[in-house]
């Protein structure tokens, strides 16, 4: 039986309960590691697991995280909260000479859109004007490279995208529960451009199967690894396969993303920025990195764990009125009129 590289390693997450941090939390555990959890609150809808250790600190307050970890060193650190340069410009300094590997999660939003090439490679340019979200990524990774070699801060870059787990549709806007709900009445509900551009979702425990084999691991050091499903969909089959699940047959409505992004400036820059775009691929890198990486939750399962979690409890079935509203208004200006 193969031990396992995190056996009795000192793992510090900084976050853990979140939608894809969780799965990698309950996956480290289980190959063994010494898991501490860095974070202010706890998800109740993804709880913290047996074996891990919570420490309560706010990582946006320094004076806070210097007094919890004060004389701890790790073996392993991960930052999934670190979202500008300010944030890891504070662990690079802090964590320096403090852990053997220092993991970032940035974002395959920081990929060039559109992307000049499809499957695409780790090595493929990053660059995105549409999103400033984007732009914040790639200036961590920028620092932390600057790190990696003049502060020898062992630095390894995590590129996720569209990770996904029970709690929420992966559909491109938020209270994704109120499209389910224009299915299940019949409403029309609206479809970013076409609906034939091609998008990759994870599900989370795919990802953390992936991403637990960097840990501790010699030959991550110094790289950048995305982790995404194989499955491709265009986002016709992503509605679809929702409906499916929810027990409905859809009626669709195509609106251009510009047209959304002028309607609700604050979807234009994940729109236009993002989800316009097809986006596929290459997970070759992470493969011969961690041979037992493998995506095997295809969306439809994963599709009918979201629509069980939201059905168990009336609660979680929000419809927020502005966006039903919004959609309303969207989807009568460009439903296609009959001659």
């Amino acid at each position: 039986m193969t031990v396992s590289r995190l056996q009795g390693r000192k793992v510090l997450f900084i976050g853990g309960t979140g939608r894809i941090s969780s799965a990698c939390s309950r996956r480290a555990v289980e190959l063994g590691a010494d898991l501490h959890l860095l974070n202010r609150n706890m998800s109740s809808s993804r709880p913290v697991p047996d074996g891990a250790t919570v420490i309560t600190a706010d990582i946006r307050d320094t004076h806070q995280v210097r007094a919890a970890l004060k004389g701890q060193d790790f073996d392993v650190v991960v930052n999934f909260l670190g979202f500008t340069a300010e944030h890891v410009a504070f662990d690079a300094d802090f964590f320096s000479g403090r852990t053997g590997q220092y993991v970032f999660i940035s974002s395959a939003s920081t990929y060039q859109k559109p992307p000049a090439r499809l499957p695409l490679l780790e090595s493929a340019p990053v660059h995105n004007p549409h999103s400033a979200y984007a732009r914040d990524k790639i200036a961590c990774e920028e620092l932390l490279g600057r790190a990696h070699e003049e502060q020898r801060l062992p630095v390894t870059v995590v590129r996720p995208s569209h990770t996904y787990d029970h709690t929420a549709f992966p559909f491109p806007i938020s209270g994704s529960y109120t499209v389910v709900e224009r299915m299940r009445q019949g409403k029309e509900v609206m479809v970013h451009g076409d609906g034939t551009s091609l998008w990759t979702l994870t599900h989370h425990t795919d990802f953390a199967l992936g991403f637990t084999g960097l840990l501790g691991n010699p030959a991550a050091l110094g790289e950048t690894f995305h982790i995404t499903g194989d499955e491709v969909l265009s986002w016709d089959q992503i509605y679809r396969t929702v409906a499916e699940a929810a027990g409905v047959e859809p009626r669709l409505v195509h609106v251009p993303s510009d047209a959304v992004a002028a309607c609700e400036p604050q979807w234009g820059e994940e729109f236009l920025g993002d989800k316009a775009h097809s986006l596929v691929f290459d997970n070759g890198k992470i493969r011969r990195v961690v041979p037992e990486f493998t995506a095997a939750v295809p969306f439809a399962q994963g599709a009918r764990e979201i629509v069980a979690w939201y059905d168990e409890d009336p609660a979680r079935r929000v419809v927020h009125a502005q966006l039903d509203a919004l959609m309303d208004r969207l989807v009568e200006v460009h439903r296609p009129r009959r001659p």
